[in-house]
């Protein structure tokens, strides 16, 4: 198995791989999420699709909980208490939209993860706020939570639409990050479940996607240290930035090939 994980590709490509994963780390580190949109669109412009969202999965986990247990258990279960039906169905959808991942073809692929990498960073970076009214918060539940977990299963990402919502709610700026927290971390074992289960991660995929664990994990202990140290506003728009350029030449490699 391990000779199969070898071959999977050049070492030039691991060692690229290792430095995406060292990045997307940092930036999950210093602004909260945006981990595996960093990591998916690099890792997708050298490796094939399914090896990339293959590689995605443990360090999403990882740093996923790390971000929630610098929370405590009673606010953690306070957060889950008070959004769990927009979590409950966000893992859902992973887990079954998971199972489609290895049907689609390349190139629709790319385009599955471009468009909405354009589209949501575009909505940050322009700062374009959306606001949901109380008596219609059930229904945006379902409405956000199925596109979310939808995303989520499909691409690997499910942060940019999950703080659109949190903020569209009013959602307090302490609450957000823990409410993004929990929504990640729990996401993210549905991820893990769901390609399992669908044989993207596999005895060949997982050692892979288990080396970029040491790179995202000193990513993101290098984001905490410098969180601090930076102007968040101004590093969160130049990542969107970038987000927005990688995205929209994976659209053009969807669209031509």
């Amino acid at each position: 198995m391990l000779q199969e994980t070898l071959q999977l590709m050049p070492l030039w490509a691991f060692v690229a791989a290792c430095g995406v994963t060292l990045v997307a780390g940092f930036v999950k580190g210093a602004i909260g999420f945006a981990m595996p949109l960093v990591m998916i669109s690099g890792l997708t412009l050298f490796l094939d699709p399914l090896l990339a969202v293959a590689g995605v999965v443990l360090p999403i986990v990882m740093s996923n909980l790390l971000q929630v247990l610098r929370f405590s258990r009673a606010e953690i279960i306070q957060a889950f208490r008070e959004y769990w039906r927009f979590i409950l169905i966000v893992c859902v959808m992973i887990l079954i939209v998971a199972q489609f991942i290895t049907v689609i073809p390349t190139q629709v692929f790319y385009l599955i993860i471009g468009i909405p990498v354009v589209i949501l960073s575009l909505i940050q970076l322009v700062g374009v706020r959306f606001s949901i009214p109380p008596r219609y918060r059930r229904a945006a539940e379902w409405g956000v939570g199925l596109f979310t977990g939808s995303l989520g299963g499909l691409t690997g990402t499910w942060g940019p639409p999950t703080v659109l919502y949190l903020i569209a709610l009013d959602t307090p700026k302490a609450k957000l990050i823990l409410v993004q927290g929990v929504v990640y971390s729990l996401g993210a074992v549905s991820l893990l479940a769901g390609h399992l289960q669908s044989g993207v991660l596999n005895l060949v995929t997982a050692p892979f996607s288990a080396a970029l664990l040491i790179p995202g994990f000193i990513g993101m202990r290098m984001g905490f240290w410098m969180l601090d140290r930076l102007n968040p506003d101004m590093f969160r728009k130049v990542t969107l930035i970038v987000l927005v350029i990688t995205g929209a030449n994976l659209v053009r490699r969807g669209l031509m090939g």
